[in-house]
């Protein structure tokens, strides 16, 4: 799962022939012989992290696919070693020795990647877990799953390896409860929908994303419209796929109804223009999308403890949708 926004350094596309079944019987050794720069270890957390997929087979790294199966890699920036830990205050929801809970703020990047080394959750919380066991050899947090720069919210952290990948595996199943909050731009046709597609990188502009492109991959949002205004509602949205950007685009290029403020999917002008002056120019001088992560659901991998979070949208939100509820 490479980081929302942020680019990745390289991607590899590999089919699988006859000929490679006969010669390997592990998925692991056969990616590490044909991709020599990366080790089995780095093999086995690349697809921890749902970097290695296909689109067609549930992929086993003790087993080879099937012959003509495409398999896709996802080279996340390089991340630095001598990760620095700096006091970064933090929204603690919930904490134990495995994981951690945070509301993340709009504005904090989720992890250390090219321009943004320092300042981060990670290097937060290896501040805030001065014992942490890290994950694999390294004393590092668990990210599991990201939150856009700009997007808000609930969010967990393993702090150990086997939670890690224990948490790994229930969002690869699905058996994550997720649920955002955003208002959007304009006024869906229906109150309730599903968006699906596929999503990959922009064939031109390789900061974005974009529904319906060569060789992306499945993506799913579930829809409901809380509320209609004027020219603006507030629409809840659950997640069965977590691609990168995935609602930002869903909503702005299936449901033709942007995130508002969103400054790479939406213009916010014209949708701005009913509401009160002075909220109206906090708005456009708003660098960030409102769209929140307002709830995380699943069962602990390592307690089995039942666990949901939810957090309020942050203070703009609010007062926009104050203001838009007042005006109805």
């Amino acid at each position: 799962m490479t980081t929302p926004g942020e680019e990745s350094e390289k991607d590899f596309e590999i089919q699988v022939s006859a000929s490679d079944r006969e010669e390997f019987k592990r998925l692991d050794v056969y990616l590490a012989n044909k991709l020599p720069q990366f080790s089995r270890s780095t093999i086995k957390r690349l697809f921890e992290d749902e970097e290695i997929s296909s689109e067609t087979v549930k992929l086993s790294l003790n087993k080879m696919p099937p012959a003509g199966t495409v398999i896709e890699i996802e080279v996340p920036p390089p991340i630095p070693s001598d990760l620095i830990a700096e006091n970064i205050p933090l929204e603690i929801l919930f904490e134990d020795p495995h994981l951690i809970i945070i509301n993340k703020p709009a504005g904090l990047v989720v992890h250390p990647a090219p321009g943004h080394y320092t300042g981060t959750l990670v290097n937060a919380i290896l501040y805030h877990c001065p014992d942490l066991k890290g994950i694999g050899a390294e004393k590092r947090p668990g990210i599991v799953h990201r939150l856009d720069m700009g997007t808000s919210g609930v969010m967990v952290v393993a702090k150990d390896q086997a939670t890690h990948e224990g948490l790994v595996g229930l969002f690869s199943t699905h058996d994550i409860e997720r649920k955002y909050e955003a208002l959007v731009a304009g006024l869906p046709n229906v109150l309730n929908g599903t968006l699906q597609s596929t999503l990959g990188r922009h064939p031109t502009n390789r900061l974005k994303m974009a529904a319906n492109v060569k060789n992306g991959k499945n993506a799913i949002t579930h829809f409901h419209v809380l509320q209609k205004f004027e020219n603006i509602s507030h629409v809840e949205l659950k997640l069965e796929t977590g691609r990168t950007h995935q609602i930002r685009v869903h909503m702005s290029q299936i449901l033709h109804t942007p995130v508002l403020c969103d400054p790479v999917y939406g213009a916010t002008s014209t949708s701005l223009k009913k509401l009160p002056e002075v909220l109206r120019k906090e708005l456009e001088a708003y660098p960030f999308q409102l769209l929140h992560a307002k709830e995380l659901g699943f069962i602990h991998p390592i307690t089995k403890q039942k666990l949901h979070f939810t957090s309020k949208p942050p203070e703009i939100f609010q007062k926009t949708l104050g203001v838009l509820q007042s005006q109805a």
